[in-house]
């Protein structure tokens, strides 16, 4: 029992990294069996992978192991705790070994009728007599825990020499001076690309060309063969998705074959609603890396009205603002109890990889969203995007109005009510004025009566009560529907959209594929074999950024932008300075966005033409309630604190004023006074809740944050630095009208890199 003692005692150990090795754990020595010294380690069980990836990636002696292995415990029983009762034991041990196929090499019995291969290429000659295995335990008393025991860590034979890798002077120019088998990455990439279609011929093509390129093959990826490919092929081809002719036992099926893949799974039943949520290991490093310290979005109700079970995605941005699908979840309904356990589920798994996990900020499309749990669990404010109602209101109207004129009045009238609800100047009584007023249009008006009178008044407390995600949101959240509807609806046989197996074989493979292609740099390569299927490229407020101001001629109520590429092709735009405008490009003809109508917005803001939009008047006000609030609040002192320093970097940046006329009480006082002093008086009366004023608060860190730029928090590192800097930002604001010139001058910068991070 003290052996056991002594184990249990050993601390968790859960590396921040994504895959881990042995050398990255301190490993303890515990006296083992038959007066065995073990070298012991404790990890969480569901990382137990990763460490077997990074013990695989060793840079000394790259390998792959296998389970030689395994015996595990019906889950279904019920077993006594015993302290040295196992649930599961594994044996890993590095494909190189344990027989050795060598002249002379050991074999085991059961394996002495082995015959070697002709042609090896499907399988190396991994087999060299390697020693490197290690065991993993799973324990009754501590089922969420796995006990590694690793004595032979060393890769050599038995007579204690290199058996393979770049050490084994024999390997040299051979299979064995690499890792058997071929990367996940490069497996994946190959799986990826046989389902958007290229061909087998293609991809060993253009792989040759890039070995050839470096001079030979340099790791394992480099002698990926031609039979490996095919044979993906063929059993991608020969696969289905109806595992069963009952459409629940088939899904079952599935999940029970891809437990990787599926982070909560409720079967079906009389009691529970059906629940999937499905999420890759790529999706979930995605997650990680570009969901930490940033925005997760959802897009809630997609095939809401061709699929069996709508699709809820979650989404991060790259580094281009574009979406990446990082989970989607597969339910005829999302309630209250059932949106927090998958989001419980999903936030505990990425927890288990970086336990300091944490996003900035949750993105809702839905005003019947559950807020409070999305608080609760995440642990982060909560903003609305309007890019779907936007988006219906818009392709509506292209559908049902034929008339330009009468498009352009309908848009215009809709974008001034939603202006005027986010300001807190409207309510909902202001849709129906504007129905009676478009008598001449009957088919919209019975559309909207219909569709969006019943729910109206939701939409219109989730804009007054949330603040409002950024432009850019709502143009990548418009691209992202638009590649789904492109990737996923388009079967021949629609009588497929009605059975929850395709859905679930086609999200796993398919359109994983081509969001996995998204982000391949090497995707140009394969350019001949684009569809329709494989759009991509950039959101439409990048596109915007990218048209230059002499391209955009502003008559009146419309404007002309030329195209950039071809100075021939010239678009119409009608309300040139809302978001609510008619184009005449195919994009706006779909009821997305465009970026001739950023572009334009963009033009009449600078131009001072256009109101400020209710997202950078939302962030004006945070500002002015942060100026306000108790100062024992160490929430809304420590961010005021580190947005003076901020903008004192950028000023300093920009070489207004020198360093030394500059210091960081005067820079902090100046801002504070200006803001509080020059905002509009109506905006300073509005009320904001203290949740709104943090929401939006994070908003803008988070956009700051995106933008790569580097904020100093050593002020804000302890209580009292805290209070010496947000007393001078309270204090000093009554004197702060002395200074106008030059708090003039650096509140202007100040609202205008706010007007370019959150209003554009």
């Amino acid at each position: 029992m003290a052996r056991w003692d002594q184990i249990f005692s050993l601390p968790v150990q859960n590396p921040t990294l994504p895959e881990f090795s042995s050398a990255d754990l301190v490993w303890s020595k515990v006296e083992g069996y038959r007066d065995n010294i073990d070298r012991l380690a404790l990890i969480p069980y569901t990382r137990v992978d990763d460490f077997v990836r990074g013990e695989s990636s060793n840079k000394d002696c790259p390998t792959s192991f296998h389970v030689e292995a395994r015996r595990r415990k019906a889950k279904e029983k019920t077993y006594k705790a015993k302290v040295d009762g196992i649930l599961e034991y594994i044996l890993y041990w590095c494909s190189f070994g344990p027989d050795d196929n060598r002249k002379g090499g050991s074999v085991r019995p059961c394996r002495s009728t082995y015959v070697p291969k002709k042609n090896n290429a499907g399988r190396p000659n991994s087999k060299r007599g390697c020693r490197c295995h290690f065991i993993v335990k799973r324990l009754i008393a501590e089922p969420t825990l796995a006990l590694i025991i690793y004595n032979h860590d060393k890769h050599v034979d038995e007579k204690g020499l290199p058996c393979h890798g770049p050490q084994d002077k024999k390997a040299a120019g051979t299979r064995a001076m690499f890792a058997p088998y071929i990367s996940e990455d490069l497996r994946l990439r190959v799986l990826s690309l046989l389902y958007v279609g290229v061909s087998v011929e293609t991809i060993m093509q253009r792989h040759n060309e890039s070995v050839e390129k470096q001079g030979g093959p340099s790791n394992r990826d480099d002698l990926l063969t031609h039979r490996y490919v095919r044979r993906l092929e063929r059993s991608i081809r020969r696969s289905t998705y109806e595992l069963d002719e009952d459409d629940d036992v088939s899904v079952s099926m599935w999940v029970e074959s891809h437990q990787s893949n599926v982070f909560f799974y409720q079967g079906f039943s009389d009691a529970e609603p059906f629940s999937l949520g499905i999420q890759t290991e790529w999706q979930l490093q995605q997650m990680i890396r570009f969901g930490n310290c940033r925005l997760l979005a959802s897009d809630s109700r997609f095939g809401t009205n061709k699929l069996k079970y709508p699709i809820h995605s979650l989404v991060v941005f790259d580094s281009e603002n574009k979406a990446i699908p990082v989970a989607w979840i597969i339910a005829p309904r999302v309630s209250s109890g059932d949106a927090y356990r998958w989001m419980r589920a999903l936030c505990n798994r990425v927890h288990a990889k970086d336990p300091l996990w944490k996003v900035a900020g949750f993105v809702v499309d839905d005003p019947f969203a559950d807020i409070t749990t999305i608080r609760d669990v995440f642990q982060c404010p909560v903003l609305f995007s309007f890019w779907r109602i936007r988006h219906a209101w818009h392709k509506n109207i292209i559908k049902r109005c034929q008339d330009t004129e009468t498009r352009v009045e309908i848009s215009r009238h809709l974008g001034q009510a939603v202006d005027k609800v986010c300001r807190k100047q409207g309510t909902a009584t202001l849709f129906e004025g504007l129905m009676e007023h478009f008598g001449n249009s009957p088919e919209f008006v019975e559309y909207f009566r219909a569709v969006w009178s019943p729910r109206i008044g939701a939409w219109t407390s989730a804009l007054q009560t949330l603040p409002l995600a950024s432009q850019e949101i709502c143009a990548a959240m418009e691209l992202y529907h638009y590649q789904m509807k492109c990737r996923l609806l388009n079967e021949r046989d629609s009588e497929a959209y009605q059975r929850t197996d395709w859905l679930v074989e086609k999200l796993g493979t398919k359109v994983h594929s081509y969001f996995w292609l998204d982000e391949y740099s090497g995707k140009d390569d394969f350019a001949r074999y684009w569809r329709e299927e494989w759009v991509s490229g950039l959101t439409s407020f990048r596109k915007a950024s990218s048209i230059p101001d002499s391209h955009v001629v502003i008559s009146g109520m419309s404007a002309k932008v030329t195209d950039k590429c071809d100075v021939n092709e010239v678009h119409v735009v009608w309300s040139p300075s809302s978001h609510f405008g008619v184009c005449s490009c195919s994009w706006a003809q779909k009821g997305y966005i465009c970026q001739h109508m950023i572009k334009l917005a963009q033009v009449c803001r600078g131009n001072r033409t256009a109101k400020e939009s209710a997202s950078l008047l939302q962030y004006y006000q945070a500002l002015v309630d942060l100026l306000h609030l108790p100062p024992g609040d160490s929430l809304f002192r420590d961010y005021a604190a580190s947005l003076a320093v901020y903008v004192e970097m950028q000023i300093n940046a920009l070489g207004d004023l020198p360093k030394s006329d500059a210091s960081e009480g005067t820079v902090q006082k100046e801002v504070a006074g200006e803001v509080a002093t020059d905002l509009d008086g109506e905006l300073s009366k509005m009320p904001m809740s203290r949740d709104k004023c943090r929401a939006c608060s994070e908003n803008a860190e988070d956009a700051i944050s995106g933008s790569e730029m580097e904020m100093d928090h050593s002020l804000c590192s302890t209580k009292a630095g805290a209070e010496d800097v947000t007393s001078t930002v309270q204090n000093e604001t009554d004197i702060a009208t002395e200074n106008h010139e030059r708090g003039a001058k650096r509140l202007k910068f100040c609202s205008t890199r706010a007007r370019e991070y959150v209003d554009e």
